[in-house]
């Protein structure tokens, strides 16, 4: 293993947009978050069936997001010979197998081997997005298809939770996996017949994740997306709580804004692309700047409906444009290793949600649901004052600079 970087060339820019292509992955991520959060809509009916408790079932989630951790530092490096095309496939396949493996578990190690496929999927996927979207699309434009890409993230939180609780109440909780697992083998004719031939670029070993961290202000810059990341879970996680206590609404209310928000963040996701491609570094300051005031607003304002509605309403559309901005950032500041440094945020996302949630609950049992959503805001702040004092960006066009 040489302790030298070996750089070869960033794939060139394509033309003309293949707009099918990018839809047929935006297929693969509904597909592949569907299923990653229906668990949480079917936990009750599903220990029941499977005669454990739901912290058992839940269970189901954790193997998932580990799993997705480490696939996602390893994946360039395991498919090192693989065309791109064939792998997202393979992915998409995996998707299948394991929503039929979970609707059929008769027991828990079944159903977490489900599981665990799933996260192999999740992890490749998200780790290899960003750098199969600059291949599909000028480099203009993958501020676009990336918002477009994230779309898919939306709309999975929104169809998982309500639609699936409700489907799963009609037809069963089996019944909703394979409703996923049709789902994902649309998916996969989808993209046979739109997405091209990609061959693997860059270098492919893991001694890769270390010298793309060293590069300059990438470290900083995963950091940044740490913070705002955690930042956002730690209020994500309890904002029924804090409805509850806070607001003090009941379940149908909260049902209701929680609604709001996925629609929310679902519109912000789609208009951050226009944004982004106007000025990537407003938008890396700008929306955790705005969560951050939102935040603080939350725990100073006078308990309010309406007044709370609109303010998480906010926060969902602030936070659909954070994956699209970081994620454009990485093909500007890494274009030769995207796929490698997009294991890298993958991997640290995945850390902050879990560090989010986790501190979010430790501060929730010492100070309350106010206390978590005020360290929530000042985790935001940092990763603002770390933009805008250590995180360079590259407006589209000057990518081979990042390489030096």
């Amino acid at each position: 293993m040489s302790d030298t970087l070996a750089l070869d060339a960033a794939p060139a820019a394509p033309i003309s947009p293949a707009w099918a292509a990018v839809g047929s992955m935006t297929l693969g991520v509904f597909g592949l978050v569907t299923a990653e959060f229906l668990p949480a809509s079917l936990l009750t009916p599903m220990a029941a069936d499977l005669g454990i408790t739901e912290g058992a079932a839940g269970q189901a989630v954790t193997a998932t997001a580990l799993v997705a951790l480490v696939a996602s530092l390893l994946v360039s490096a395991a498919t090192q010979r693989i065309d791109r095309r064939s792998l997202l496939i393979a992915f998409s396949i995996l998707l299948v197998i394991s929503n039929l493996a979970v609707a059929f578990a008769p027991n828990l190690p079944l159903l977490i081997a489900g599981r665990v496929l799933l996260g192999v999927a999740l992890g490749g996927f998200w780790a290899m997005s960003a750098a199969l979207t600059m291949r599909l699309v000028p480099e203009e434009m993958v501020p676009r298809a990336l918002s477009i890409l994230f779309s898919g993230v939306s709309a999975a939180t929104i169809f998982a939770a309500p639609v699936g609780s409700y489907l799963g109440h009609l037809a069963g909780w089996r019944a909703v996996f394979l409703m996923a697992a049709a789902m994902g083998v649309v998916t996969i004719v989808a993209q046979v017949l739109t997405l091209p031939r990609m061959a693997p670029t860059g270098t492919a070993r893991l001694r890769t994740l270390v010298d793309v961290l060293r590069r300059p202000q990438v470290a900083l810059g995963i950091v940044a997306a740490m913070l705002a990341f955690a930042g956002h879970f730690a209020v994500f996680t309890y904002i029924r709580p804090f409805l509850e206590t806070v607001t003090g609404v009941g379940i149908n209310a909260v049902s209701a804004i929680l609604l709001g928000f996925g629609l929310a963040n679902f519109v912000g996701t789609l208009v951050a692309g226009p944004l982004i491609e106007r000025s990537l570094k407003a938008a890396l300051l700008g929306m955790p700047l705005l969560m951050a005031g939102l935040g603080i607003a939350l725990v100073t304002v006078p308990a309010d409906t309406m007044g709370h509605t609109i303010l998480f309403a906010l926060w969902g559309f602030a936070f659909g444009g954070v994956p699209v901005a970081w994620s454009t950032w990485l093909t500007r500041a890494v274009p030769d290793q995207t796929e490698t440094a997009g294991g890298l945020l993958v991997a640290s996302v995945q850390l902050a949600i879990s560090v989010g949630a986790a501190g979010g609950g430790a501060i929730l049992a010492v100070d309350g649901v106010t206390g978590t959503v005020a360290a929530a805001s000042l985790l935001l702040l940092m990763a603002v004052l770390i933009v805008l004092v250590g995180v360079r960006t590259l407006p589209a066009g000057e990518r081979a600079i990042a390489m030096h």
